[in-house]
């Protein structure tokens, strides 16, 4: 008997849902969108990223097996205030990229029955609703049902390339880069979103017998290299990039007014399953920080947590309304937190992983994300002023702790001196900590 129950293909489809997610629904439309025909490049590039990435997340799994995923890595590594900043940045992409997640899926739907965008947003909101409700009943979705859920978007994206295939025409590429290499930039900025999601691997490890990790992450590589070109190509190729639902406009050049009513549905589905699953994720990743005193000890229990995001994603959602926002900000924002965590994960890997062939993969990875990171622009002060009202927020309270402390030992006295605080030092030791979340 063994206790390890993923073998490779089953292991494949789980490292693949953890990479894979609705946001394929709108990311080429907002790729191509950015920099014309040259989105390929951007594809193209951030799959050559991925390389190095989802190998070293890997190999971080197999000799550093611990549920905490990229946190742990990072506190272990760097220290805690690293700990403290990956969570903070994983705890709030969340609202955002769900938001985003929750409007694509309005999109399509809203699309596909002659709906308006109110109606759409309407959608959004009622899906975000039922997920809240599902996790606050105690429903989460199993590991076998996401598997199904990235089946169909596969089985959606799948149909899309081979539908649209005959509709390819070499004249809608030129010309190649009607933005220039900054729009092929810009275009990275976003589809970031597309290219996270290789940490999980790093805590599933335990699950896997022997090295099979290592195969089921160059499988699930070599499924994304088909699927994210053959989109990128047939999207741009076929004329659909222009739409903003454009998984449908690419299969209605085969089966007409039916892509409709198909992709709508299974949008709806599709988006459900992920941001119930990311809900629930980052519920249990509150109750986490909470814990390890990076969030107020109150949220220490899943349905506080849960009324953090909601009170979280209505601020975003309200301000989505009020200022219409679009997709392309929200996904950038979410992108940028995301591409903060990958970079310092790597940074953590150099430290980790032995010399030799294993810490240069993880060299090149460092550097590759930190270039990609970079490319979230004018996005990166999303990961800066969270990470810095964390800090701001911990100094503040520890200055508090610290005056009520001597406060008590001489109720008689004032502090006649000047109050040292190490701030670093009032983040919690977190080796053995746990935070754990899949986006």
């Amino acid at each position: 008997m063994t206790d390890h129950r993923l073998g490779v293909w089953q292991g494949t489809a789980t490292v693949l849902g953890g990479v894979l997610g609705p946001g394929m629904l709108v990311l080429p439309h907002l790729a191509a969108d950015a920099a014309g025909p040259g989105s390929v490049l951007a594809w193209a590039a951030l799959i050559v990223v991925s390389v190095p990435v989802a190998f070293t997340f890997a190999l971080l799994g197999l000799r550093h097996p611990d549920g905490g995923g990229v946190a742990h890595f990072a506190g272990t590594a760097v220290g805690r205030w690293a700990y403290a900043a990956v969570g903070w940045w994983f705890f709030t992409s969340v609202p955002i990229g769900t938001l985003a997640g929750a409007l694509a899926g309005g999109i399509y739907a809203a699309d596909a029955f002659g709906w308006g965008s109110r109606i759409a947003a309407m959608i959004a909101f009622g899906l975000l609703a039922l997920a809240f409700t599902a996790n606050a009943a105690g429903l989460r979705t199993s590991g076998r049902m996401q598997v199904v859920m990235v089946g169909l978007l596969l089985a959606v994206l799948i149909t899309a390339i081979v539908a649209s295939l005959p509709a390819v025409r070499a004249e809608r590429f030129d010309p190649f880069l009607p933005h220039g290499l900054g729009g092929v930039g810009s275009a990275v900025g976003v589809l970031i979103f597309a290219f996270v999601g290789w940490e999980a691997a790093s805590h599933l490890s335990a699950d896997f017998a022997g090295r099979r990790l290592l195969t089921a992450t160059g499988l699930t590589l070599a499924a994304i290299t088909l699927i994210y070109l053959g989109v990128a190509v047939t999207v741009v190729g076929s004329g659909a990039a222009s739409s903003p639902v454009p998984l449908t406009a690419m299969m209605s050049t085969r089966i007409g007014a039916a892509a409709e009513p198909v992709t709508g549905i299974a949008a709806l589905v599709l988006t459900f399953g992920a941001i119930n699953t990311y809900i629930a994720g980052a519920s249990r990743l509150g109750v986490a920080l909470a814990e390890q005193r990076l969030l107020p000890h109150r949220v220490a229990s899943p349905h506080r947590s849960l009324i953090v995001l909601g009170a979280a994603i209505a601020v975003v959602g309200a301000a989505t309304l009020l200022r219409p926002i679009g997709l392309d900000p929200l996904l950038r924002a979410t992108s940028a937190c995301l591409a903060a965590v990958m970079f310092v994960g790597m940074l953590a890997a150099v430290r980790l992983l032995p010399a030799g062939w294993m810490r240069a993969i993880a060299v090149a990875g460092s550097a590759l994300t930190g270039l990609t990171l970079l490319l979230s622009g004018v996005y990166l002060v999303v990961p800066a002023v969270i990470a810095l009202a964390g800090f701001a927020a911990k100094a503040a309270h520890s200055i508090r702790a610290h005056q009520k402390h001597a406060g008590h030992r001489d109720a008689s006295s004032r502090v006649r001196h000047p109050v040292e605080v190490d701030y670093l030092a009032a983040l919690p030791d977190v080796r053995d900590g746990r935070v754990n979340v899949e986006l």
